[in-house]
């Protein structure tokens, strides 16, 4: 039985019902980056984001041929809003895998220990630091002279907001120089005492030639309070949490507001550096605080996983008594000679350190009301109104209840006293009902069974949590359909937000997404608080949004189940929206990533009287969207699977990927029973090895390039 047993589990394929989740927990957490990284406007727990990452990490181990290159798991934050201008990283600046109990951390370690080839007999020291809820940042120094510095962006690249970040009285804009007694002949730090005095040395020596320096930038409790009383006492828009203030700050197109926002910084981490070696995090601290950079005092080392807990302990007593926020502790192996050994899990995370995460503050409150929005797609989703409860530092008066089920689970009634959980969201969620507290008084809540927008009779799909109205001229529905086309994650149409999309359906002149295209400056004018020049600048946002990418259109006709990523699977496959448009059940459902119940959504909503008179609205009114670059020039690699490793010479990843996907093939992210080729370049690891075990052929890069040869350059990826 003992044998048979993993051949059984390499044959465990994934149901239509665990695809299909795979997929909604990826888009899930691709809009929660969206909003946390890009718009500084997290609606998702900390709590909640761990969970949904676990779970979607969990699926794809189970089933390694459902993980793709972009899934969440794989990439650090999100691609950066074109508010700046780009800002690449020499080194990538990778996201932490998150523990959350001293078991989590036990077993963190023995993962280590395995890695290592090692027994318990091995030592291993690590460092601690505490994790400050701000920005990430990226700052870069040419021979002690800050130059540069950009946001994290999705860990590749960032934004860059040099101006904003010179603002910071804190940061150094000449680092102050090691002494020689303080470094090696080659330039390799010898660990300094607590306090030790840098004498600066002619000619800028006794710093690095060049250096990307990491660190957290933050708001303090008192600033924060300082700025959002102000903004209510001008009647201006106040901030969630001192995180969201912090990056609001740092993300200013006018500096002006940045400085008057008293920002700080801790330094804690390095990427590229030229000209200078460190032998552990301890000497990398040390040397920051000599050049003069700020870093937190509260670090300590570790010998062993125990101290560690000790440390992680005794923080989770004191976090409240900081004059800013935390959300755990980061733990790191000391030594950089191990991180190196040890290396990363995958593009996303290192192995040498995690980050421990405390539980998320939770207080009482009472359920005032419940009431039911409606959503773009017709969900109806129950918000509890609460009184209102101050909760790390913000006033909590409404938590989302999910759906029909989840009340019913929890049994959430009108007047119960609930314990509300937050952890940087705007919106909380009940954690449990404190049902000692009941009085007999409370009134139990049932979701209507019309919509309360429009008095549809509502349905819910076989299989679905979710309660829908399934009338498209809903109005709210159209609301939010026609904001959400106009969002960036969509059509980006700059200053149709939330307030104009609203006012104009509310009056009438837009009743589906394609009368955008039909309103003119005298319909504008009509709006409340609209003037001529921003009347102008919608109208020519407008104009300039008719060709967008093809996938942007997808994603903005609100087709369910189809999100981000799903767009651009449609866009590279079908290359137009009439071929889209055309694709029977059967054709759709063979797109690699979408399945049968999304091609039978796609079909549904291209069959919708309603949704035809749209897209033909659209086209008359000369929407083109840009054909999707990606769509096979030959089908040379059809039906192959290529898996790229290590490090190529002569093409980047992505352009190697894209290459296959021109000439018909597919490109994945992970090894299974389904790669036709693995393509390994220098420092090739556990993909190769995988690669090995199955026998499936390994190509170095040049055979690689020798199989696309007579590709030509009309169709190359200049």
């Amino acid at each position: 039985m003992s044998n048979e047993m993993p051949a059984l589990m390499e044959m465990a394929r994934p149901s239509a019902q665990e695809q299909q989740r795979v997929e909604a927990l990826r888009a899930q957490l691709r809009n929660a980056n969206y909003l946390y990284y890009a718009q500084d406007a997290p609606e998702l727990s900390d709590a909640a984001y761990d969970a949904l990452m676990r779970e979607l990490r969990e699926l794809e181990e189970r089933f390694p041929e459902l993980l793709t290159p972009d899934s969440p798991t794989e990439r650090v934050g999100t691609e950066a809003v074109n508010l700046f201008a780009p800002y690449p990283h020499r080194v990538s600046m990778l996201s932490l895998d998150n523990a959350f109990s001293a078991d989590n951390l036990r077993s963190w370690e023995d993962r280590l220990r395995r890695q290592l080839g090692a027994g318990p007999e091995l030592a291993i020291e690590y460092i601690c630091e505490l994790k400050i809820d701000g920005l990430s940042v990226n700052l870069t120094y040419e021979n002690g002279q800050f130059i540069s510095g950009g946001t994290r962006g999705d860990g590749l690249t960032g934004e860059d907001i040099t101006p904003n970040l010179r603002t910071i009285s804190a940061l150094p804009k000449q680092l102050r120089p090691l002494s020689s007694r303080a470094s090696n002949g080659d330039n390799s730090v010898i660990p300094l005492s607590e306090g030790a005095e840098a004498v600066p040395t002619p000619g800028g020596q006794g710093v690095p030639a060049r250096i990307e320096i990491r660190g957290e930038v933050f708001m303090s409790h008192r600033e924060f309070a300082r700025i959002n009383g102000e903004a209510e006492e001008q009647g201006g828009r106040t901030f969630a949490n001192p995180r969201n203030a912090a990056a609001g700050s740092l993300r200013q197109k006018d500096i002006a507001v940045t400085a008057k926002r008293r920002l700080d910084i801790f330094l804690y981490a390095v990427g590229e550096c030229e000209g200078w070696t460190f032998q552990s995090q301890h000497d990398l601290l040390q040397a920051y605080r000599v050049w003069g950079l700020r870093t937190n005092p509260n670090v300590r080392v570790c010998e062993g996983i125990e101290q560690v807990i000790e440390f992680c302990d005794e923080w989770s007593g004191k976090k409240g008594e900081l004059p800013y926020d935390i959300d755990g502790v980061v733990v790191k192996v000391n030594s950089f000679s191990l991180q190196r050994e040890l290396g990363q899990v995958s593009s996303r995370a290192p192995r040498w350190a995690i980050a421990y995460k405390y539980p998320a503050l939770q207080v009482r409150t009472r359920v005032e009301s419940i009431e039911v929005q409606v959503g773009r797609t017709g969900a109806l989703t129950p918000v509890a109104n609460l009184t209102p409860v101050a909760l790390a530092g913000v006033m909590v008066a409404r938590a989302t209840l999910h759906n029909e089920d989840e009340i019913r689970r929890k049994d959430v009634r009108i007047g119960d006293w609930v314990v509300v959980q937050r952890a940087g969201e705007v919106i909380p969620e009940i954690v449990e009902v404190v049902k000692g507290e009941r009085t007999g008084d409370e009134i139990e809540f049932a979701m209507p069974a019309n919509c309360p927008s429009c008095g549809a009779q509502v349905v819910r799909a076989e299989g679905e949590a979710v309660l829908r109205c399934p009338n498209e001229e809903c109005p709210k529905k159209m609301h939010e359909r026609i904001r959400y086309f106009a969002s960036r994650m969509a059509m980006d149409i700059e200053g149709l937000g939330d307030k104009q999309c609203e006012q104009l359906t509310q009056v009438g002149l837009v009743r589906d997404v394609a009368d955008i295209y039909a309103l003119t400056k005298e319909q504008m004018l009509s709006l409340e608080r609209m003037g001529d020049k921003l009347a102008t600048k919608i109208l020519d946002h407008i104009e300039g949004s008719k060709t967008r990418p093809l996938a942007r259109l997808i994603a903005g006709l609100g087709i369910r189940h189809i999100g981000e990523h799903s767009s651009e699977v449609l866009a590279s496959h079908f290359g137009t929206l009439e071929k889209l448009a055309a694709a029977s059940v059967d054709e759709l459902a063979g797109v690699f990533e979408i399945g049968r119940r999304t091609a039978e959504s796609i079909r549904a909503f291209f069959d919708e009287p309603h949704n035809q008179r749209t897209l033909s609205k659209l086209h008359k009114a000369g929407v083109r969207p840009q054909s999707h670059d990606s769509a096979p020039h030959s089908d040379r690699f059809a039906g192959k699977s290529f898996v790229f490793t290590g490090t190529l010479i002569r093409l980047k990843r992505d352009e190697a990927e894209t290459l296959v996907k021109h000439l018909g093939g597919r490109a994945s992210g992970s090894v299974s029973k389904q790669t036709s080729y693995l393509v390994a370049g220098g420092e090739a690891g556990s993909k190769l090895t995988r690669a090995q075990q199955l026998g499936i052929p390994v190509l170095t890069e040049d055979e690689f390039l020798q199989m696309t040869e007579d590709i030509t350059e009309e169709s190359d990826l200049a």
